[in-house]
């Protein structure tokens, strides 16, 4: 009797297993031969789902930021709740981060696939931050949409560079502890929560 195909589970190993391709090899040194290998999947049907690796890598990596969008909401009324979720969620699945880069290192200033999409992802989290500046909840000196480019930066950097984490911060749990309160402070005072004393 033949194996029934399950179309969906298929494309989920594919999923599974491009993300940890393309996490380790970034666009140009990941093989769809591993990815199929990994994924216990034809070849052939990789590129009949997704169309071409650069296609497979913008639907894996537009698939893991919607993951964590749907999993912590920008809370721009709760900066710090907001802040160790996001580094919570970083530190537990390192390859987002990595995809992320590895995209900008690919596609550097110039335009990249879905880039519509990725902007009224992040429109949308923009918003959030514009709507509380707005309420008088955080401080509008900065623009919303640069507000959440650089805590974004503050919150993920820990997982872009474990290696200078380690140098400079140190590699106790009482260190990491350390670090996540000074981000924390330094997104309230981004933010224009927390003013320091003069």
């Amino acid at each position: 009797m033949a194996a029934v195909r399950d179309p969906e589970a298929t494309k989920a190993r594919i999923f599974e297993a491009a993300t940890a391709e393309f996490a380790a090899y970034g666009i140009a040194g990941a093989r769809i031969d591993r990815i199929a290998r990994e994924a216990c999947a034809n070849k052939q049907l990789i590129y009949a789902y997704f169309g071409n690796k650069a296609e497979l890598f913008s639907q894996v990596l537009e698939r893991r930021l919607v993951e964590l969008a749907a999993a912590h909401p920008v809370d721009a009324e709760d900066v710090d709740g907001w802040i160790d979720r996001i580094m919570d969620y970083h530190a537990a699945n390192p390859e987002l981060i990595r995809l992320v880069f590895w995209e900008g290192l690919e596609y550097g200033t110039g335009g990249f696939p879905h880039e519509a999409e990725r902007r009224r992802h992040y429109a949308g989290k923009a918003a959030a931050f514009a709507e509380a500046q707005e309420k008088g909840i955080i401080d509008s000196t900065i623009p919303a949409g640069d507000l959440l480019f650089m805590l974004t930066a503050l919150a993920s950097w820990p997982t872009v560079q474990p290696h200078m984490q380690r140098i400079l911060v140190g590699e106790t749990d009482e260190d990491r502890a350390r670090l996540r309160a000074s981000v924390r402070t330094a997104a309230r005072r981004i933010a224009g929560l927390d003013r320091p004393e003069s």
